[in-house]
């Protein structure tokens, strides 16, 4: 007679393979870049048969969205990490060390960071499951910058919704610029990450209390 497995260990060795299929697709990813991502490559390096993969994933997008979700719930999870590690007493210096924790993950995960902010396969959109760490992200974000402008440290006038894009947009700028123009490159000498405080700065020109420009 043939042993039953129990159910939980099938799950458990289902989940151990999907991990591994995860783990294979992030390096052919830093091989041949997000696009260059196919099952067979993948199956090929797993030493197994390409129609084995569609136990666990229905295709690319399939797989592509596993990707996705798993890139922000680790990055997700180092920004929880860098919030709890902060003293609370300099809040401008809390800001710019959760701006440099986020910007350094990006730069030293290359294999993730353009699927997540790029947007580089035509006709993939991540599952509602998929984005939910991003949106979780998100809010932890916007509320860290509803804490500075309470506290003073942010202009009263200042639309929160303006204030946090443009931040964003001031960081991936410098993720981007890193990635595209000098990858490889150490985060703490990186020929644009290193010039994170400043332009950090040069936002906070802009918003700080201490400003004294005026929203349009």
């Amino acid at each position: 007679m043939t042993a039953t497995v129990p159910a939980d260990r099938r799950q458990r060795r289902r989940q151990e393979t999907i991990e591994e299929v995860l783990d294979v697709a992030v390096q052919v990813m830093a091989d041949h870049g997000v696009a260059g991502l196919t099952l067979g490559e993948v199956a090929r390096r797993m030493g197994i048969r390409p129609p084995s993969l569609y136990g666990y994933f229905d295709g690319k997008n399939a797989l592509y969205d596993a990707l996705f979700e798993r890139g922000w719930r680790e990055l997700l999870a180092t920004m929880r990490a860098a919030q709890e590690a902060t003293e609370g007493r300099d809040l401008i210096a809390d800001l710019l060390a959760s701006s440099t924790a986020f910007a350094r993950w990006a730069v030293e995960h290359p294999a993730y960071a353009p699927l997540m902010f790029w947007r580089p396969v035509p006709g993939f959109v991540p599952s509602e499951r998929a984005y939910a760490p991003a949106i979780e992200l998100q809010g932890m974000a916007r509320d860290a910058l509803a804490v500075l402008q309470s506290a003073g440290q942010l202009r009263p006038d200042a639309d929160l919704d303006v204030v946090y894009r443009t931040q964003t947009a001031v960081v991936s700028g410098v993720i981007t610029q890193q990635l595209a123009n000098a990858p490889g490159e150490p985060f703490e000498t990186g020929t644009f990450t290193e010039t994170l405080p400043d332009v950090l700065a040069m936002w906070w020109a802009h918003y700080g209390a201490d400003s004294n420009r005026r929203s349009d």
